[in-house]
């Protein structure tokens, strides 16, 4: 039985599909590729894919549009392939639930690093010690069971994550009561796999608060440090 990663690249240009298609089939990556949002639609319909690597502009419906919908009914990582320049797509992108992007032109070994960032947190092979990823962390009434990559809400909802999301919230309930600025966020949740510095882990946040604050607009969990970064503020009980 074939084992190996299964990816999907969406991608209206030709070229750059059959070009990515046979560097990752190289490096040991089944792929499939698409056209467009329909084609896409039916390869995911018929196969389980691993991870989706997926182009902003499309004709039709176009990349950011597919991934909100896919977020909506998968937690299946997904990379967004961005103009270079374009930084309101790759904010948006991180905001529909992409798990990390990467601006065109790009040199296909730096997808590759990607690919393997994501799906090893996709994996839950964190940059903390493996041997704490069995615990159950508890804070605010909510549940975050590291092993299972599960957070249940007050009342018992789970509450679904992407990847990038289930990171952040890892990093800080793991660290409650200290300000982490951004670059510690970057190398704690994302390993660095974005640029040094840029507004992703800001969108994360804003993510996060949607879902595990009460009033996002005046969050109580996550709190902003003027000028310093964030801090996780309620006490964290560690099972």
């Amino acid at each position: 039985m074939d084992v190996s990663p299964h990816l999907l690249i969406i991608d209206d240009d030709r070229e750059i599909r059959d070009l990515l298609s046979r560097f990752l089939t190289k490096h040991g990556y089944r792929v499939t590729t698409a056209k467009d949002a329909r084609e896409a639609r039916r390869v995911l319909a018929d196969a389980r894919i691993d991870l989706l690597i997926l182009d902003v502009m499309m004709p039709g419906e176009d990349g950011l549009s597919l991934c909100r919908d896919l977020r909506s009914k998968s937690a299946t990582p997904i990379i967004m392939l961005t103009a270079m320049g374009e930084e309101t797509d790759r904010i948006v992108g991180l905001e529909m639930g992409a798990d990390d992007y990467l601006p065109k032109p790009f040199n296909p070994r730096e997808l590759l690093a990607r690919i393997k960032a994501v799906m090893r947190r996709a994996a839950g092979l964190p940059a903390s010690d493996p041997a704490e990823r069995g615990k159950v962390l508890r804070f605010a009434g909510w549940t975050l069971d590291l092993g299972r990559r599960r957070l249940e809400s007050p009342s018992g909802e789970a509450i679904e994550l992407s990847t990038g999301e289930f990171e952040l919230l890892v990093a800080f309930a793991e660290r409650p009561q200290r300000v982490l600025n951004r670059d510690q966020l970057l190398d704690l949740a994302r390993g660095r796999a974005a640029v040094p510095f840029d507004r992703s882990i800001d969108v994360q946040v804003s993510r996060l608060r949607r879902k595990i604050e009460a009033d996002p607009k005046s969050p109580q969990i996550i709190t902003t440090v003027r000028g310093g970064g964030y801090v996780f503020t309620p006490m964290v009980e560690r099972a």
